[in-house]
């Protein structure tokens, strides 16, 4: 199974594709992230992310997406851009049938690194551990995408083995 996580921004948007090799064990195939200009108009922004979404999604061929939920803190203002750059990246996966994962920041440290208040840094260091990565992946974002992937597979296999079903 080929998992893509996707960690949603307008200016940033962190993605990672891992492969299951066995149970538990997964295989980097591939990540980075999509930038799209401060200048730009949010329309141009959410165009560049649609468009290289869907590059993507053609070149890797993911079973699954996982996604981060979206909550709002303190500036619902950065927040709706959010929503909407979330909602160009569902509707890219939506149009191929992929199956959508979302998890809050809380259900992917928890299962990364074993902690749901787990600090940066140290989810970064578990993703670079557990896929063997020789360094960290930059920029956070990428991290982040990387880790909602595991959280997806491992949330996946605790669902095929009658442990829970994913939300």
């Amino acid at each position: 199974m080929r998992i893509m996580g996707i960690d949603p921004g307008l200016a940033i948007v962190g993605w990672g594709v891992i492969q299951r090799i066995n149970g538990m064990t997964f295989a980097p195939v591939a990540y980075g992230a999509i930038n799209t200009p401060a200048h730009c108009m949010t329309s141009e922004r959410l165009s560049m992310i649609y468009r290289n979404m869907n590059l993507l999604l053609e070149k890797y061929h993911p079973d699954e997406m996982a996604v981060e939920e979206l909550f709002f803190n303190t500036n619902r203002t950065t927040g709706i851009a959010v929503a909407e750059a979330r909602g160009v990246i569902l509707l890219s996966a939506a149009q191929r049938g992929i199956r959508i994962g979302e998890y809050t920041p809380l259900q992917v440290k928890q299962a990364v690194v074993g902690y749901g208040r787990a600090e940066k840094k140290q989810v970064i260091a578990m993703v670079t551990r557990l896929l063997n990565l020789p360094s960290p992946p930059r920029p956070d974002d990428t991290a982040d995408a990387i880790a909602l992937a595991l959280c997806h597979g491992q949330s996946i296999h605790s669902f095929l083995h009658g442990v829970g079903a994913p939300e």
